[in-house]
This record gives structure tokens, C-alpha cells and sequence, in this order.
């Protein structure tokens, strides 16, 4: 009686580790707080579904078959040795995945236009500019309409979309809010575009998505969706500050450092964000108005793009699938 119950308790034990290793998971991808959080969780579970359809099948039937072929006196399978083909099979067994893969082809090519990084989003009102650097290991938020920059900390009203312009100081990073929705690449030399619009007051946490270092993994930040007048309070909060990201102040903020705190800057130097990008740009010019390019609508097909969105656009376009 003993050994029995020691082996029984044996077999559960990997079950128990499972559930204690998962238990500190956050799910945060299937909490979103925004349209397009919303979106790329109905697109990652309508995917699964249509995968289950294959998987679940098989594994039942992989039990089945152990079983009920199993070599005993008692088996009542058929024995057929020259068995060799069959055409009902052969449709199932083709023709199933077939339909799921082209269903997931359709799925994807619809999801992938949709949900354009770079495509602004109905209904969100007039988007607020925010210019992105990666850096090491930290993150450079520069509000360029309010005069401010912040480090390791962004603010967004609820219910009003964010445009984001997206580079990298060093080596390739990825920009991720995961409750807002959609990874996307940073690259130095390159831009890419990203609106997001977060629907619930609260705070979220931002993340490198990709390695880039022995700082990494302490290079996040936090996602603030507040009301209108607290987001008014928290521009003239940052304006307060003493400190001024100038070239003296930026150069300073290049050197890598880790585990950085959350830092406000009252004043920024005009296009600092098009100076980030002139040393890779070889003579082409940047500005604002390049920037605001592509007003379009989610569902809207880009189609007059210079070549330097256009490689922005392909990344947008990966990390979208991704």
C-alpha cells in the first residue's frame, strides 16, 4: 500500500513542478488594454484554435491506437499485415491541414494589414508624437510638441493615440508595451512607426524585447495611461525639472549604465531626434514633416513611401507578424 501511494506520489510531482513554475507567469498578452492589444489576442487564440484542430486529433489518436493495437489475446483490432493504402485517409489527412493552413494564410495576409504599425488607428483622435532611443541600456522618450524628455518613463492619455518614431542609438533593440500591443524593431539608422492607444487608466510595463547586452535585462519602463488633466500635470511635472538634454546632456546619457531610474528633462534641444539619425542618413535630410508622413487609417495600404520608410515599413511588417 505504501509503494503504491510513493509511486503515485512520484508521477505527480512533475505535475507540481509545472504548476508552481507557471504560477509565476503573467499572462499579460491576454489582458490588453487597448484596440490592438485586443486585436493580436483574438488573432494569437484564433490561430491556436484552428492548430488544435490538428493537434488534438492526433494525440487522441495516437493513445487510441497504442491501445486498442496492442498486443494481447484479448485485442479485437483486425489484423491486416498487407495494408497499404486508403483513400478516405489519405483525404483527411491531407485535406484537414490543407484548409487550416490556408485559413491561417488568409488570417495572416487580413491580420498583417490590419494591424499596420505604421497605419494610424480610427477613432483615436490626433495622435501625440513621441520620439523613441534605444539606448544602453535605457530607454529615451523626447516629447518634441511639449518641449520634454523623460527617461525609463512614458505617459499617454487614455483614449488618444500615440505616434511613436522609433530608432537606436547602439545595436537592435525591440520596443514592447505587451498590454498595448505590437513589438516592433529599433535600429540605429533606421526608423520605424508605431500607434498604440491605451483604453484603461493604469500603469504598464514596457520591455527590450531583444537582447542587446549585459544590461538588458534590467531595461524597462513604465507605461502611464492617465486622463487628460493628469497627463497635462505630469508635461508641466517633467517642465519642472532642472535638467536639460542638450549635446553636453545627451552625450552624458550615451554612456551605458544599467537599472536606470525614471529621469525628466525640462528642456530638449530642438531636433535632437533628427541629429540621432543624421550621422547614418548619408546627406538625406529628416524632419518632423517627414516623420508625420503616412496619416493613414488602419486597413489603408501604404504605397508612397521613400526608401528609407520603406525599410522601416518591412521591419514594422516582421514585428507585426511576430
Amino acid at each position: 500500500m505504501r509503494k503504491s501511494l510513493m509511486r503515485g506520489a512520484l508521477r505527480g510531482l512533475p505535475i507540481l513542478a509545472g504548476l508552481l513554475m507557471l504560477s509565476g507567469c503573467d499572462a499579460v498578452l491576454f489582458d490588453p488594454k487597448g484596440p490592438i492589444g485586443e486585436s493580436e489576442k483574438s488573432l494569437i487564440l484564433t490561430a491556436t484554435y484552428l492548430m488544435l484542430v490538428v493537434v488534438v486529433p492526433v494525440i487522441f489518436m495516437t493513445l487510441w491506437f497504442a491501445w486498442r493495437y496492442r498486443d494481447t489475446k484479448q485485442s479485437k483490432a483486425t489484423y491486416t499485415p498487407n495494408w497499404a493504402h486508403s483513400t478516405k485517409i489519405e483525404i483527411v489527412v491531407w485535406g484537414i491541414p490543407c484548409l487550416i493552413i490556408l485559413a491561417l494564410g488568409i488570417l495572416t495576409w487580413k491580420s498583417t494589414h490590419e494591424l499596420d504599425p505604421r497605419a494610424e488607428i480610427q477613432d483615436g483622435g490626433e495622435p501625440i508624437e513621441v520620439q523613441v532611443v534605444s539606448m544602453d541600456w535605457k530607454w529615451l522618450f523626447i516629447y518634441p510638441e511639449q518641449g520634454i524628455a523623460t527617461v525609463n518613463e512614458l505617459a499617454m492619455p487614455v483614449d488618444r493615440q500615440v505616434r511613436f518614431h522609433i530608432t537606436s542609438e547602439t545595436v537592435m533593440n525591440s520596443f514592447f508595451v505587451p498590454q498595448l500591443g505590437s513589438q516592433i524593431y529599433a535600429m540605429a539608422g533606421m526608423e520605424n512607426r508605431l500607434h498604440l492607444i491605451g483604453n484603461e487608466v493604469g500603469t504598464y510595463d514596457g520591455i527590450s524585447a531583444s537582447y542587446s547586452g549585459a544590461g538588458f535585462a534590467d531595461m524597462h519602463f513604465k507605461a502611464h495611461v492617465m486622463s487628460e488633466g493628469d497627463f497635462d500635470a505630469w508635461i508641466e511635472k517633467a517642465r519642472g525639472s532642472s535638467k536639460v538634454l542638450d549635446d553636453a546632456g545627451y552625450e552624458a546619457l550615451k554612456e551605458p549604465s544599467e537599472d536606470v531610474a525614471p529621469t525628466f528633462y525640462g528642456q530638449v534641444k530642438p531636433n535632437l531626434y533628427e541629429q540621432i539619425m543624421a550621422p547614418y542618413m548619408d546627406g538625406m535630410e529628416l524632419g518632423m514633416g517627414d516623420m508625420k508622413m503616412g496619416g493613414k487609417h488602419h486597413g489603408e495600404s501604404d504605397h508612397d513611401m521613400s526608401g528609407h520608410d520603406a525599410a522601416g515599413h518591412a521591419e514594422s511588417a516582421m514585428a507585426t507578424e511576430e
